[in-house]
């Protein structure tokens, strides 16, 4: 089960009391005070695991709480430390303060971890409070309580490329054509209700992530049919391929179902308009030589740019597309390690 948002209460544990106490040993006429220091409370870490893909082991309590550190002892014995909750996320999760939904840590490397909740610090025993002047000290510290707080954790995928359109519009089976991934298909709408990630083979035994996002409706970005739940998680993949199902033309306008998902993409994030996109017009199998023509020449008309046509049922020019996939991300990956250097030089002057 894909689980990619959770509501969760982190609190470290108290820190153990310091003790008062003096020393009372046979033959020992002047014994002092030897109260121990109590044990500081546990810690709540979050890490991430390469062996987590979604955050449903996390949902399955509502509040991790860690253990308090042991009080002081007598004899100069110390409290033992709480014991630390790891909890282990995937690679990918945005961490939020719930009250404030101020995002405290993206968590995009696998082994990273973070201190979300420390333990409190063990109060001192009476030892400490000894002078010359107090030679019988009665007082001790009480340990200070463990950090408390309510988070959100979001996950978002990484991918390479990111598959969006309409519902039905094939993106599912053209994961499944290109891929080892086998996401649900029907031949109806919404049968996609969590991303499904495939990996894609090259040549040179390269490869790169694809992503089916569910299908996107007019209003997804204000939470309408499935919702922006999933928006998010095309924001960390370098390149959108955009499914048009080319099957409705001329009945219906294939640009309409384009722009409608243009405007949620530009509603929700801008910057989401600003990544690279191959247009894809599907489901050409449906329509006959003249017909198919006519309708990729009237997208690229009507949207200024290339579009790529293929069938994902007969095959037709997947090879092509992922060649396309294959050299968008590759000018990409140029384009970033290009502004990285210039970044690099620009820091020595």
């Amino acid at each position: 089960m894909f689980v990619d948002e959770a509501t969760i209460y982190v609190k470290g544990g108290d820190g153990g009391n310091g003790c008062v106490s003096f020393r009372r040993e046979k033959y020992v006429p002047h014994g002092g005070p030897d109260g121990g220091d109590g044990g500081k409370g546990g810690d709540i870490l979050l890490q991430v695991s390469e062996k987590i893909e979604t955050l449903l082991d996390i949902t399955s309590r509502a509040k991790y709480i860690a253990n308090n550190g042991a009080h002081g002892k007598g004899s100069n014995k110390n409290g033992k430390d709480g014991k630390d909750i790891i909890l282990l996320l995937p690679r990918g999760t945005l961490i939020k303060d719930k009250p404030s939904s101020r995002v405290l840590k993206d968590m995009s490397t696998v082994g990273e971890s973070i201190v979300i909740a420390r333990g409190g610090r063990g109060g001192r025993g009476n030892k400490h409070f000894a002078t010359s002047t107090n030679r019988v000290p009665r007082q001790a510290e009480e340990g200070k309580p463990g950090e408390e707080r309510w988070l959100i954790l979001e996950l978002k995928l990484f991918a390479d490329v990111g598959l969006i359109g309409m519902p039905n519009a094939g993106k599912s089976t053209l994961l499944s054509r290109i891929s080892k991934a086998r996401p649900k298909i029907a031949d109806y709408p919404f049968t996609t209700l969590q991303p499904q990630l495939g990996v894609v083979e090259i040549e040179n035994f390269r490869r790169f992530i694809v992503a089916d996002i569910p299908g996107l409706i007019e209003g997804a970005h204000k939470g309408i049919g499935l919702g922006d739940e999933f928006l998010r998680h095309i924001e960390r993949t370098k390149v959108l391929v955009h499914l048009v199902d080319a099957s409705v033309f001329p009945e219906k306008d294939p640009v309409e179902a384009y722009h409608i998902i243009r405007n949620e993409l530009q509603q929700y994030n801008p910057k989401l308009a600003e990544k690279n996109e191959i247009v894809v017009a599907n489901k050409m199998d449906l329509l006959d030589e003249e017909k198919g023509a006519a309708c990729v020449k009237y997208l690229e008309e009507k949207i200024s740019r290339p579009v790529c046509p293929i069938s994902t049922i007969t095959g037709k020019n997947l090879n092509r597309l992922i060649y396309l996939m294959s050299k968008t991300l590759q000018k990409e990956d140029d384009q970033t390690l290009s502004s990285h250097r210039q970044a690099g030089l620009n820091s020595l002057y």
